[in-house]
Parts: structure tokens; sequence; C-alpha cells
């Protein structure tokens, strides 16, 4: 082997490596999402919470190796670039097809799809934080099924698979609309089709429901953060030192402003600092920067995540004017930051178009809308949407799962 094939073979492993690490990343942010939607919700409704989280993860990554993967990257398309598909199953091509030679000596075959997969079940994650503590186990799963295993890639092929948006030029980096606001869209027509929990709006307006352990809702918070450095770092999709830095400070300058623009508004709006709002904040911001991590200036990042955190705090309070309940935020967080990344980076970069980022946002809406309508409405029909009002008082863990997430202890109240 000459020189510059032992360098070509150091600087594949190196990629490959960097890409793994990445994949590891995100596969903790799905910790993250199960803590903190632990967290924001009651303690009656734990197991459910966490039993759909471990499922999705599984059933995120099998739908994608059975057909998702090849929906989304179909090589050919069979319809003028909106939807194609490349056949059932992974497998790698033969010899060096599937290592070095596979994507400019970066990755390899079966690390494209690990990567890819995590990223996939991250979208259905999405949905359960806002359906959370009044939706049927089997009935959500059969929806997480079906949109993971085809709306989802079908989605993600329109950009990342070479589809008719990619030609068009529009852009999004890591997500903000091709993983975030496809799960926002749907988490927002689940909430507006359930309708809001017991005891959540009554005649004298909006009455909170508390999540039973902030402790653990902010590890949630700091293991997301943690994992989004996979999340976009990974999507340099190689170990290139320029670009992996740019993208490490602009998601941590994101992030952080985020933080700030919540803390701001809440504090200013409420009179007191709200925990809850701010660790959305956080969240806000990375999915703010998501889109243009690469593209957008440290300093515009600043200002992406900043306005970010304003929108989630406006967001949250104007879907509870609207009585559409969400649990933890993931409609503001994830759809409505989401949507604001994208169109940012049609604001902060030169190289891009506002109007081509509008028509793929706008795109993405109406094919989301209607297909989570479509999949709602037919479960709701064929098996029923909501547990009964007995379940939902009792709680879901003993009316779906027959546990208890803390069983053995009591709560005393002080008369």
């Amino acid at each position: 082997m000459d020189g510059i094939a032992k360098a070509d073979s150091a600087l594949f492993t190196i990629n490959n490596v960097w890409m793994l690490v990445s994949t590891i990343l995100v596969f903790i942010m799905h910790l993250g999402f199960a803590s903190l939607e632990v967290g924001l919700t009651r303690a009656k409704n734990t197991v459910n919470i966490l039993f759909k989280n471990v499922s999705i993860l599984a059933i995120g990554i099998l739908t994608y190796s059975i057909c998702g993967f090849n929906l989304m990257y179909p090589g050919n398309f069979a319809f003028g670039e909106y939807f194609g598909f490349g056949g059932w199953g992974i497998s790698t091509p033969e010899g060096s097809a599937g290592l070095i030679d596979y994507f400019n000596g970066q990755y390899t075959y079966f690390t494209d799809f690990i990567f890819q997969a995590m990223f996939a079940a991250t979208a259905a994650t999405i949905v359960s934080g806002a359906v959370a503590e009044r939706i049927k186990l089997s009935s959500f799963l059969i929806f997480s099924t079906i949109y993971v295993a085809f709306v989802y890639p079908i989605a993600g092929s329109w950009k990342w698979g070479e589809g008719w948006l990619d030609s068009k030029g529009f852009y999004d980096f890591a997500g903000s609309t091709l993983v975030h606001s496809v799960g926002g869209w749907a988490a927002l027509i689940g909430a507006y089709i359930l309708g809001p929990r017991i005891g959540k709006y009554g005649n004298k307006g909006i009455i909170p429901i508390m999540g039973h352990s902030m402790p653990l809702a902010s590890i949630g918070v700091f293991l997301l953060w943690f994992g989004w450095y996979g999340f976009n770092g990974g999507s340099v999709l190689s170990a290139d030192p320029g670009n992996i830095s740019l993208v490490f400070v602009t998601t941590t300058l994101g992030a952080a402003a985020g933080v700030l623009g919540a803390m701001t508004l809440s504090w200013y709006l409420s009179k007191k600092p709200d925990l809850s709002m701010v660790l959305n904040g956080s969240l806000a911001g990375l999915v703010g920067i998501t889109a243009g991590a690469d593209v957008i200036s440290p300093m515009n990042s600043v200002i992406v995540g900043y306005i970010a955190g304003l929108l989630v705090v406006a967001s949250v309070l104007f879907f509870d004017r609207l009585r559409i309940d969400d649990p933890v935020g993931a409609i503001s967080v994830h759809l409505v930051c989401g949507i604001w990344g994208t169109l940012a980076v049609g604001i902060f970069s030169a190289e891009h178009s506002f109007i081509t980022q509008f028509i793929g946002v706008f795109s993405y809406a109406v094919f989301c809308i209607i297909s989570s309508f479509i999949l709602f409405l037919s479960i709701d029909k064929l098996l029923g949407l909501r547990v009964s009002e007995d379940e939902e008082l009792t709680g879901l863990d003993l009316g779906e799962h027959d546990m208890e997430a803390y069983s053995g202890f009591q709560i005393f109240t002080v008369e």
C-alpha cells in the first residue's frame, strides 16, 4: 500500500469512527427525551411514557431497516423526484463499494444506515410528549410505526435523498424541518384530535398540571444538549475539523441564547423565573440552529437561538389559549422553532433563498398534516385513540400496564 492509499485509509477510518460516535450521541438523546417527558408529566403515567420511548426506538430502527432507509435514499425516483423505493431490507454492496468507496471515503454503508436510523426514531419520539397522559398505547404504537416507516422517509427523500426540494436548493443541514417539524406537525394534529387532559382547561381558564420531577426534566435536557453534538456534528458526514468545530460552536451558542430568550420573556410575563420554560428554551435554540448550523455564523447563531427562545414561550401560551394541550411543549419546541430555524437559513445565509426555504416548510406542512390526519382519524375509528376517563384519572401506569413507577412510596399531605 503506497503513501496516498495509506492516508486515504486512515482518513476513512477516522471519518467512519466519528460517524459512529455521533450515532452513539444521538442514541443517548432518546434517554434525554424519556427523562424530559417523564419529568414534565405526572408520576402516575411514568411507566407508560417510558414504555413508549423504548418501543419507539425499537420500532424506528426496525422499520427503517425494513423499508425506511430505501424510501429515504431510493437511488432512483419513480415519480418525478417525489417518491422512490430501493427495495426491502438493507444489504451492503460487496467489497470496497460498501466500505471506502461507498461515500467518497467518508463512511461505510452500514454506518450510513445506523446513523440515519437514530434520526428516524427521533421523529416519532417528538409526537410522544405532545399526546402524553391520555392516548392509548396500542393506538400510539400503530401510528408511530406507520409514520416512521413511510411518512418520515418519503418526506426525507425530498431533500436528503436528492429529491425535488433538493433540486430547488432547499437547505436543511441536520433536520429542523426534516426531523423536528415532521415530528412536530404530527404532534400538533395528534394533540388537537385527542383533546386536552381532564382538568386542564376550565371555566376560569387554564389550570396548570405540574410535572412530578423537575430534576428528571433537567437531566433530560442536559442529555439532549449533549446528544445534539452528535445530531449536528455527525451531520457534517465526515471528521472534517473545520466544519465540525463551526457546528459545535453554533450549536452551543444557539442553545445558550435560547435559554436567555426563554428566560427573558417568561420572567417578564409571569414575574417569576420558570424552569420549565428555560429548559425548553435550550431545546428551542438547538432546534432553531439545526437547519443552518454549518452555514450561519456564530454571532448570527446567537440571534437565531435567542429568537427561538422567545418563540417557544410565546408558542406555549398561544397553544394553551387555543386549548391544544401539549404536556411537554413539544409542538412549540420542535414544530414552531423548527419552522423558524429553517426560514432563518434564508435570512442569515447569503447562499440560500428565503422563498425556497418557505416553499420547503409549506410543502412539508401540507404532506405531514394530511398524513397525520388520515392516520390519527383512521386509528380513532378502528381502535379509538383515547383511554377511558377512569384510566386517565387513575393513571395510565395502572390502567394500561398494571404497574407503578414508584411502587412502595406513599405521598403524605399536610392538612
